[in-house]
C-alpha cells in the first residue's frame, strides 16, 4: 500500500534539506548486509574489507528487517543543515529507554524469528543497555567505514543539496519532487511513495525534512512516526562517480572543456585546499586562482566549506568523474 505524506499550508513553507554522517553510517551498514546496494560501491566494499572483518554488526543487522520498521530512536532526524556524528550519536544515547524498548520490538517484530531469539530477548530485558551498546557499535562503524571517506561523501551530498535547492527555487515543490525518484508522486498537497507497508502522515505544520544519501541507493525512505520530524531519504545524485579515482595528469580533452587553466585547478584539488595554496602549487596568481574556483563552483564542479579563517574548496562527484579516464 502506498505511503503518504499530508502537507498543509504551513508545511510548504517549512521543508528543508539536511545531511546526516549518523543516517550514512547506519546506510553503510545495511549496504554490506544487503548485496542489492553494492553495484555503486565495489571501489568502496574493497577499501573497507578489513575494517569491516573487524565488526561484529550482527546486532544492527537485527534491526534491519527488508520491509517494515527501524527504530526512529536510532537514526533521529538531524536538527540542522549540518550536524557532527558526534552530536547525533549524544541523541542516540539520550534515548528514553521506556521508548526504545517499544521502537526495539517493533522491528525485531518484522523479521522472523528475530523477536525470540536470544540477542533480541538480550535488548528487550535491559533496553538501557541496549541503547549504549548499540550506540557503541555505531560509533566503530563509523570509525571503520565512514569517517575515512566522510569528505567525499560530504562533497556529494552538498552538491545535492545545492542543485535541488535551485530546483525548488525555480519550479517549486512539483518540480522537486518529480526528480528525486521514480517512486514519488506528487499530487494536490500529498508526496506518494509506493510502498509495499502503508503510512499515511499529516505533516501538521512542520514541514518535511530531506535528505539525500549515498548509501540508501536504490530506495527512497519515507518516515518516522511523532513525535519526530518527518523526513524523506532519497539518493543523491552522482553516486556512479563518487569512489571513481583520478587520472592524475590534466587530460588533454578536459582542457579542451574547461580551459587550461581551470582543467588544472580541477586536477590540483586531489584534497580539499585554499585559494592561497592552489596558487602556490600552480604558480598563479590567488586573484586568478578565486575567479577560476568561482567559476567551476557554480558549474557544479567544486563545492566550499568554512574551516577556521580558510574555505576549502573540493570536487564534486561530477567533477571526479570527468577527471577519471573514461570522465570526458
Amino acid at each position: 500500500m502506498p505511503f503518504h505524506f499530508r502537507f498543509g499550508p504551513a508545511d510548504l513553507l517549512r521543508c528543508r534539506f539536511s545531511l546526516s554522517p549518523r543516517w550514512e553510517t547506519q546506510e553503510a551498514v545495511r549496504v554490506l548486509l544487503q548485496p542489492r546496494r553494492h553495484a555503486y560501491h565495489l571501489p568502496w566494499l574493497r577499501q573497507i574489507r578489513a575494517a569491516a572483518a573487524g565488526l561484529d554488526l550482527r546486532p544492527l543487522w537485527l534491526l534491519m528487517p527488508d520491509a517494515g520498521h527501524n527504530p526512529d530512536f536510532l537514526s533521529p532526524p538531524p536538527t540542522g543543515p549540518s550536524v557532527t556524528f558526534e552530536e547525533e550519536l549524544a541523541r542516540v544515547r539520550a534515548a528514553d529507554p521506556g521508548a526504545a524498548r517499544e521502537d526495539l520490538r517493533r522491528s525485531l517484530a518484522c523479521t522472523p524469528g528475530a523477536l525470540e531469539s536470544e540477542a533480541g530477548q538480550r535488548m528487550l530485558a535491559d533496553p538501557a543497555r541496549a541503547v549504549q551498546e548499540l550506540a557503541d557499535l555505531y560509533e566503530r562503524a563509523w570509525l571503520a567505514l565512514v569517517a575515512p571517506h566522510w569528505p567525499r561523501l560530504r562533497a556529494l551530498l552538498e552538491a545535492d543539496i545545492l542543485f535541488h535547492s535551485r530546483r525548488l527555487a525555480a519550479g517549486g515543490l512539483e518540480e522537486l519532487f518529480d526528480g528525486l525518484h521514480p517512486d514519488l508522486r506528487w499530487s494536490g498537497n500529498t508526496l506518494t511513495i509506493d510502498r509495499r507497508n502503508h503510512h499515511d502522515r499529516s505533516l501538521d505544520g512542520q514541514g518535511l525534512l530531506l535528505m539525500p544519501s549515498a548509501f540508501v541507493w536504490p530506495e527512497v525512505v519515507g518516515g518516522y512516526d511523532p513525535p519526530w520530524q518527518p523526513t524523506l531519504v532519497y539518493p543523491a545524485r552522482g553516486i556512479g562517480g563518487l569512489w571513481t579515482a583520478s587520472a592524475g595528469p590534466t587530460p588533454q580533452s578536459l582542457s579542451r572543456l574547461l580551459g587550461r587553466a581551470r582543467a588544472d585547478i580541477l586536477c590540483a584539488l586531489s584534497d580539499p585546499a585554499s585559494t592561497t595554496a592552489l596558487a602556490h602549487r600552480l604558480s598563479l596568481a590567488p586573484s586568478t586562482v578565486s575567479a577560476h574556483l568561482k567559476a567551476l563552483r557554480a558549474a557544479g564542479l567544486l563545492i566550499s566549506s568554512r574551516h577556521g579563517h580558510q574555505i576549502l574548496y573540493e570536487r564534486t562527484p561530477l567533477a571526479i568523474a570527468l577527471i577519471s579516464p573514461s570522465g570526458v
